[in-house]
This record gives C-alpha cells, structure tokens and sequence, in this order.
C-alpha cells in the first residue's frame, strides 16, 4: 500500500502538506517528488516506471497554472490518478479545468481546488477497496468526524 504525490516544482511543495496529513493519519506510506511534465519529461517518465515496479497503487498529481502535469502522468501509467488542481492564477479555475477536461480513456480523477486533503482522503478510499484494515481507519476516522460535529452543533452566541 503505497502512494506518491507529485509537484511540478519545489515552490508547490506547501500545498501538498495536508495531503501528507491526510495520509499520515490514515497511516499510508507515501513519496513526495516535485518533477515538471515540461522541464524533464524523461526524468518524469522514468520515475513512472519505477513507481509501478515498486508497488506503488495510486498517484496525486499537483498542478497549477496550466495544470498539465496529472494528464501527463495519467497518459504515462495506468495506475489511478488524483489531479490536485492547484491555486496559481485566475484563483486555480483553469488548472482545475485542466484537470478535468481529459480525453476519452485518459482519466484523472479531479479534487477540488487546493483541496491536498481531500487527495489524500480520496487516495485511501481507493486503497480500502483492497485494504480492509485502511477500511477499517477510514470508518473510525469518518465516525470521529460525525461525533465531534454532533458535540459542536450548539452554538453560542
């Protein structure tokens, strides 16, 4: 059970970290890379491969501006992917329809805007289908948020 996250650049590098946190609390191993689909796309390639070869199940690919980089990486493997549509210009609107708009039989699973989290939620989600023990923490951790949201509904003011 592996994940890995990728950025096209170090400067990315905050808005992954609830997407880590996410992860971590749900206890699944994950890889960080920051790799861009335009500046070294034979780097990025070749990381593909090892990837796959080394057990990884599900990528999240972070991008802003142009956003190509989870329709590159979906282009380059078969392992699901998570596009995390990045906040860098016209308040992440077109790296999100980037994102989207894939063509047939290229698919990237989209989240919303600087939504790192819910990438990392939705990552786990799709181990759990193989994983009852990540199952297993995905329900506990849903029932916590349900108990703590039924504590909090009164409001004082």
């Amino acid at each position: 059970m592996k994940v890995a996250i990728i950025v096209g650049s170090k400067n990315d590098a905050d808005k992954i970290k609830s997407t880590a946190k996410a992860l971590n609390e749900l206890q699944v191993p994950y890889k960080a890379f920051a790799m861009s689909a335009h500046r070294i796309p034979e780097e990025l390639t070749k990381t593909l491969k090892e990837l796959e070869d080394d057990g990884y199940e599900v990528i999240i690919a972070a991008a802003g501006l142009a956003a190509h980089l989870p329709g590159v990486v979906a282009s380059k493997t078969i392992l699901p992917v998570i596009g995390l549509p990045i906040n860098a210009a016209l308040n992440g609107l077109d790296s999100l329809l980037s994102i989207v708009q894939m063509p047939p039989a290229i698919p990237v699973a989209t989240v919303g805007i600087d939504a790192g989290y819910n990438a990392g939620i939705l990552a786990a989600q799709i181990l759990g289908i193989k994983y009852p023990e990540l199952q297993k923490r995905l329900t506990t951790m849903r029932q916590e948020m349900k108990n703590k949201l039924i504590n909090e509904k009164n409001l004082e003011l």
